[in-house]
């Protein structure tokens, strides 16, 4: 069957130019599709990561709340009210706190943050700051037993860290530390 003999005429004159359009019309979604997806997968491995970044300067705030717990396990620093902050026997403590100032760790002004071993090697070191806070010794060291007269010593571990690569991730834990 011979569509363009003389019985189609009209047929194949309408046609002409039909499948270039078309083409042309997948073309573009086609190619709007694929930039989608390309922003998608952007957007993802951005996402991912400042979850690395997070995750990277948690780790090494953690680590250090745990290694400044250790210090003071050994040296049980006693600042003096009222002394501000020293690094006693490589411990930075600072005394208590008044309750009419501003937070240590809101502080801009306060440059007394500590510096530890960095945490991993390479381009993926951390280096996390830390100070700690005597809050004082007349704490209960078991609270539960109102017969026991033990009075604990108690400290305000404050621990930072970035992620190591000039990025804006900060992660800041505190922890409450006791010992007798």
């Amino acid at each position: 069957m011979n569509l363009s003999g003389p019985s189609f005429p009209l047929a194949s004159r309408s046609q002409r130019g039909v499948a270039l359009i078309t083409s042309l019309i997948l073309l573009v979604v086609m190619t709007l599709l694929g930039l989608a997806v390309i922003r998608s997968i952007t957007q993802e491995e951005r996402m991912a990561g400042q979850n690395y970044s997070r995750s990277l300067a948690f780790q090494a705030t953690e680590s250090a709340l745990r290694t400044v717990e250790e210090l003071i396990e050994t040296k049980k620093p006693t600042p003096v009210a009222g002394a501000g902050c020293a690094l006693v026997n490589g411990l930075m403590s600072c005394s208590a706190p008044l309750a009419t100032d501003t937070p240590r760790w809101n502080d801009t002004a306060f440059a007394s943050w500590e510096a530890l071993p960095a945490v991993g090697s390479g381009t993926l070191a951390v280096t996390p700051q830390y100070f700690v806070e005597y809050l004082g010794n007349t704490y209960a060291c078991n609270p539960g037993n109102a017969a026991a007269l033990d009075l604990c010593k108690r400290y305000r571990i404050t621990a930072r860290s970035s992620d190591g690569t000039g990025g804006k991730t900060m992660v800041m834990l505190q922890s409450v530390y006791a010992t007798d």
